[in-house]
């Protein structure tokens, strides 16, 4: 590999004669020079290390207090009141000076903490990439800091994963992979290896690349990287993000590129009145705070002509008296605790938002948000959480099971849960709440047959897992689709985690895993057999497998095919929801 001097901060661009995903994973390797069995060599990776840069996103330069102080200041309502306070303490209104000065104060202290605390909550959230990967070097596996990979790295991946850099995959075995964050798509992504697609094709189209900071819902995987850092996908959103437009005016030139002395000064004229105008905050910010801007200058020069009027009609008199008379008189004209009110207002509204999980780095984009009507998107990932919730279960010969509208996804403990006789079409019974106690205790599941069945489906059947941390918050990983169904399953106290127990060999659990079988796109089924424990006691590990009777394309046994299809789709139309079936 050609050598380069080392960047300077940052990442830099890897050599690749064609775009990663243009080209097939053994051009990419050749390319990069690594093999795929034995990877890169210990000091390989240090020198391309010296050559890519660190495998981490530019945080910038971090909170700066200088920064958001300023720019709590630096506003025409602002200077407006601080020339009004100097003027009040000018004539000795130590009153009236004092309150203006209050204001001052206040407006500034609530906005500068209120931005402060903003950006600390914004660089703490720094859990997008992994902290270790999995890596073949020196032709053995071996885990390191995300922040030491280097383009040519093998990459091993499997679910729960978080991908550490943008791979061109070499292997996928039912592999997906979650990109909300980047593409705003809410559903896993299938990955394959062995496509090659244009080099215009959109990232959220490139299937045989795995993104940096996209997590892993299903299977396993291996692939190259070939950009770390800022060169990532996720790292150009980050600057593009941060990419500030140059504030000095073009110089206007004639077509042989000569400009005349007056194009000069042009260019200087609107540069300076760029400058003063977003110094004052008349031409930057919301619609709102630019018509304060220009009414905190328009009464400035209120104030003066007021005070001006004074002073002539009583001759221009030097007297104590007249000067504070017209002074007071062009004070009056200023609303001082106008912006006292407005910044209040925003921090009551930062303070309710924050209630709903929503960090405001700014305050004045609240005004912002409040003027929208509409927001039309094309992806549920990009506003929403990328979460799913089983709000129905219909189980035949029992009834319906319905949800109650939660905001947390993974806590099977939120939602009222409530039940129904029959299909989810029938109306002859009414929909009746089902006691906590019960539900938590399993009886529910337990008192049907039925209902036991469709439990031990929902929960076995699962590759999801859903743990309850030490902060009492639950977390999921795995297939949004099956995180539902787990949780769902989790609501009657028969989750996998009870009936399997926290490993798969665990020796005290009711179940134990035998075999399993991937979800497969042809036959559009995953399949596992479990034995139960109580059946080998006394006994050596002697298995009794049962398998019970496939059903039809939908899952459904033939001799009620037509009617669960009927009631699945009258289940899907009467709730708006997606519908699935579990055998």
């Amino acid at each position: 590999m050609r050598k380069k001097e080392a960047p300077q901060s940052g990442s830099r661009p890897c050599d690749l004669e064609a775009p990663a995903h243009c080209i097939a994973f053994v051009d990419v390797l050749r390319q990069l020079k690594v093999n795929q069995d034995g990877g890169l060599s210990e000091n390989e990776a240090k020198e391309r290390k010296n050559i890519y840069g660190p495998n981490q996103l530019d945080e910038g330069p971090g909170v700066q207090l200088i920064r958001i102080l300023i720019h709590q200041v630096a506003n025409a309502l602002t200077l407006v009141l601080v020339m009004a306070m100097v003027a009040s303490f000018a004539i000795q209104s130590w009153i009236e000076g004092g309150v203006i000065t209050f204001v001052i104060l206040l407006n500034v202290v609530v906005g500068f903490f209120q931005e402060v605390s903003a950006e600390k909550t914004l660089n703490s959230i720094r859990a997008l990439g992994s902290p270790t990967a999995r890596v073949i070097r020196d032709g053995e596996s071996k885990v390191v800091p995300t922040g030491e990979l280097v383009p040519g790295d093998i990459v091993e991946l499997v679910a729960g994963n978080t991908v550490p850099a943008d791979l061109r995959l070499i292997e996928a075995v039912n592999f997906e992979t979650d990109e909300a964050l980047l593409t705003g798509e809410s559903l896993p992504v299938a990955k394959t290896s062995h496509a090659t697609f244009d080099k215009d094709v959109g990232a959220g189209d490139r299937l045989n690349i795995a993104f940096s900071s996209s997590t892993v819902t299903k299977g396993r995987a291996r692939g190259v990287i070939f950009s770390t850092g800022m060169e990532t996908e996720i790292g150009k959103i980050a600057a593009a993000l941060r990419h500030k437009d140059s504030k000095i005016r073009p110089i206007k030139r004639k077509g042989d590129g000569t400009a005349g002395p007056h194009r000069y000064l042009q260019a200087w004229a609107l540069t300076g009145s760029d400058v003063i105008g977003h110094f004052l905050g008349i031409n930057v910010g919301t619609p709102l705070q630019r018509k304060l801007s220009k009414l905190a200058i328009l009464l400035f020069i209120i104030a003066c002509i007021c005070a001006l009027i004074v002073e002539a009609a009583n001759g221009f008199s030097s007297r104590n008296e007249i000067v504070i008379y017209g002074v007071a008189t062009g004070l009056s004209m200023i609303p001082a605790s106008l912006i006292v009110v407005l910044t209040i207002t925003m921090a009551v509204g930062t303070k309710r938002m924050s209630k709903r999980n929503v960090i405001v780095r700014k305050l004045d984009s609240l005004e912002a948000l409040g003027a929208v009507t509409n927001i039309c998107s094309d992806k549920t990932g990009t506003l929403t959480q990328g979460r799913m919730l089983a709000r129905a279960a219909w189980i035949a010969g029992r009834g319906t099971f319905y949800v109650g509208p939660s905001k947390k996804a993974f806590d099977p403990t939120t939602g009222q849960i409530t039940f129904r006789e029959g299909a989810p079409s029938s109306k002859a019974t009414k929909e009746v709440a089902l006691d906590a106690q019960r539900l938590l205790s399993g009886a529910v599941a337990k008192e049907h047959r039925a209902t036991e069945r469709f439990m031990n489906v929902a929960s076995m059947a699962n590759l999801a897992h859903l743990v309850k941390g030490e902060d009492g918050h639950w977390n999921a990983r795995g297939d949004p689709t099956e995180i539902a169904i787990q949780v769902f399953a989790s609501r009657f106290n028969w989750n996998r985690q009870r009936l399997v127990g926290q490993n798969d060999d665990s020796q005290d659990s009711e179940w134990s895993p035998l075999a399993e079988f991937p979800f497969d796109s042809d036959v559009k089924r995953m399949s596992v057999v479990y034995g139960r424990r109580s059946a080998f006691q006394g006994r050596g590990l002697k298995t009794e497998e049962r398998v019970p009777k496939l059903g039809t394309g939908n899952g459904i046994h033939s001799g009620n095919a037509g009617q669960s299809h009927q009631h699945g789709l009258q289940m899907k139309k009467a709730l708006k929801i997606r519908a699935i079936t579990l055998n």
